[in-house]
């Protein structure tokens, strides 16, 4: 039904005066006329208030009515504080299992005890050390009587080749391993239980961050390691 015919209907005391009848007469002509009602005219505004548009759009509007409802996107802030102490402590160290340690077939239980402490394993590879690696890597113990022996040790099989990272990750792989001469080393350590002859000690590690550091450079290329966060992360640090 058009917007003059439900207006017409409208009762009110103005419908029944001649003034009233006579101008919905010309309403109905020039709404024949022209096709539309837009020529309406009435002396009350109160009959097309129903028809006029809302003072407040933003209200009458679908989509700004589900913008206010729709909850506030707000980026995740990070406390700093926390931040920069979970970071602290945080280094790398080389461990390399050495050719008797690969030949006795211990490769998976050392391994296993440094993710069992919870580190992170970010390279690791089987790997032929040429000599001219071996003797860069032992420079420092150029001078011993020992070192041709050791280089022909290192170079005498494939060793496993591991870059680890954590928190102290450097004198806790120490501790893991134990002392140089495994009859010294504390039961409980990979030396103290897997080996008995400081010649055959069946693992490496750095001695320090920096040799670390170092070491990792040394033995692996950028490409080979790895950048990653393990699930289990939550649940080693707090």
């Amino acid at each position: 039904m058009d917007a003059a015919g439900v207006l017409a209907r409208t009762p009110c005391a103005l419908s029944q005066s001649p003034l009233f009848s006579q101008r919905r007469h010309a309403a109905h002509a020039s709404y024949r006329g022209h096709g539309c009602g837009h020529n309406l005219s009435f002396q009350s505004h109160r009959h097309l208030a129903a028809f006029q548009p809302s003072p407040f759009p933003a209200l009458s509007s679908s989509s700004a009515r589900r913008a206010a409802l729709r909850p506030r996107m707000t980026k995740p802030r990070i406390f700093l504080p926390r931040l920069v102490a979970a970071m602290e402590g945080v280094e790398e160290t080389y461990i390399m299992i050495k050719p008797d340690g690969v030949q006795r077939g211990l490769v998976g239980e050392i391994i296993s005890r440094f993710e069992k402490k919870g580190f992170l394993l970010k390279g690791l590879k089987l790997f032929q050390c040429p000599k001219e690696l071996a003797e860069e890597h032992y420079k420092d113990l150029k001078d011993k009587s020992f070192y041709p022996k050791l280089i022909g040790y290192i170079t005498s099989g494939p060793v496993v080749c591991m870059a680890w990272e954590g928190v102290g990750v450097v004198a806790s792989a120490r501790k893991l391993i134990g002392a140089t001469n495994p009859l010294q080393a504390e039961p409980g350590t990979i030396r103290g239980d897997l080996a008995v002859q400081t010649g055959r000690n069946v693992v490496h590690g750095s001695d320090s961050p920096e040799n670390g550091h170092r070491e990792i450079a040394l033995w692996f290329k950028e490409s080979e390691l790895c950048q990653w966060v393990p699930a289990q992360a939550p649940w080693l640090m707090e």
